[in-house]
C-alpha cells in the first residue's frame, strides 16, 4: 500500500488501532500505552481466541517489534515496518513463528510450509487490506470484510 509514512504511523501506533482495520479483531484492549518503553495490549479475535502483544522496540515513523501469543504460551516475534520509497511508503508485517518442540524438525518443516505459512500469508493479506481500506475510507472495517479465516473467524 502507498501512503505517507506519517499517515501509516499515525494509524498503526494509536491505542486500540486493530479495532480500526483488523477484520478478525473483536476487541483490542490497551493494557499499557503510556509507558513508551513497554506498550502492551490484548487482542481478542472474532472466535474468542485471546492474544497478548508486548511491544519491545518502538521507532517513531518507522515501525515496531512485538511478541504475540497467549498469556502463558509461546510467543511469536512480529515486526511492523514502514518502508520509505520516495514520496510513498509501504507497510510490511513479518512474523517469526515459534516452532513447537513436540515434533521433529522434519515434521515442523512440513507443517510450517504446508499449513502455517499459507494461512499466515492469507491472514496478513487480510490485515493489510484492512489497513488500506481504513486509510482510504477513514471508517473501520467490518468483521470478515475480506473473507473468513479458519484460525480467527467465528465459524458457523
Amino acid at each position: 500500500m502507498k501512503y505517507s509514512d506519517t499517515k501509516i504511523w499515525k494509524v498503526i501506533s494509536s491505542p486500540s488501532n486493530l479495532e480500526l482495520f483488523h477484520p478478525f479483531c473483536k476487541t483490542n484492549e490497551v493494557i499499557n500505552w503510556e509507558n513508551s518503553n513497554r506498550r502492551k495490549d490484548k487482542l481478542i479475535y472474532l472466535n474468542g481466541l485471546t492474544y497478548f502483544r508486548d511491544f519491545y522496540h518502538w521507532e517513531e515513523n518507522n515501525g515496531y517489534k512485538l511478541y504475540i501469543g497467549t498469556k502463558d504460551g509461546k510467543k511469536s516475534d512480529v515486526e511492523w515496518k514502514i518502508i520509505h520509497n520516495g514520496s510513498h511508503s509501504f507497510l510490511s508485517i513479518e512474523v517469526f513463528s515459534y516452532m513447537s518442540n513436540k515434533y521433529s524438525l522434519t515434521v515442523n518443516y512440513l507443517l510450517f510450509f504446508t499449513i502455517v505459512k499459507p494461512n499466515l500469508k492469507n491472514y496478513l493479506l487480510h490485515v493489510l487490506n484492512g489497513l488500506a481500506w481504513y486509510m482510504d475510507h477513514m471508517e473501520p472495517v467490518k468483521e470478515n470484510q475480506f473473507g473468513k479465516h479458519k484460525w480467527y473467524s467465528k465459524m458457523d
